[in-house]
């Protein structure tokens, strides 16, 4: 793990989109998407207003970004990446990451994918649940999309 030994303290901190340990972390997620001549480029969250998060042991990274043009015909803030290695429960470390999110952007509809081709379901009551974190953090299934991901989503009260 590349780890940088000077953040010190505790919780979520903001970092560049292209910061080196954010990319290593990111890269060992099973949603990040490698080009096959093996450009990396430097920026890898991809286009619009973003916020990235990382905790200060480097454990865990979040990515927020709000997109002006989308394709999909979602709208609102999108959880770009959520990954937990290491650190508190995941919903509670998501509910802050959440927290943050809702400084920046404001109290917006946020929304996520989760594929449940690439994902180990958690079992709860006998049947699979995808993205569990999620919804312990209060997120609802909101469909599916083409490919066949599921679309969560956490809508302000």
């Amino acid at each position: 793990m590349n780890v940088q030994p000077f953040l010190i303290g505790e919780g979520w901190m903001e970092v560049l989109d292209g910061n080196d340990t954010v990319r290593a972390i990111f890269d060992r997620h099973y949603s990040r998407r490698h080009y096959a001549d093996g450009r990396k480029p430097k920026l890898f969250i991809g286009p619009g207003e973003k916020l990235v998060l990382m905790t200060a042991d480097a454990g865990a990274i979040c990515a927020w970004r709000r997109e002006r043009h989308r394709f999909d015909g979602q709208r609102g803030i999108e959880c770009v990446i959520y990954r937990r290695e290491s650190g508190d429960l995941a919903s509670t470390m998501l509910a802050s990451a959440r927290a943050y999110a809702a400084e920046r952007f404001g109290q917006d509809r946020l929304f996520t994918f989760v594929d449940p081709r690439a994902v180990t379901p958690t079992m709860v009551r006998g049947k699979p649940v995808w993205g569990f974190c999620f919804y312990k953090d209060g997120w609802r299934y909101a469909g599916l999309t083409k490919k066949g991901l599921h679309i969560l989503e956490w809508v302000p009260a």
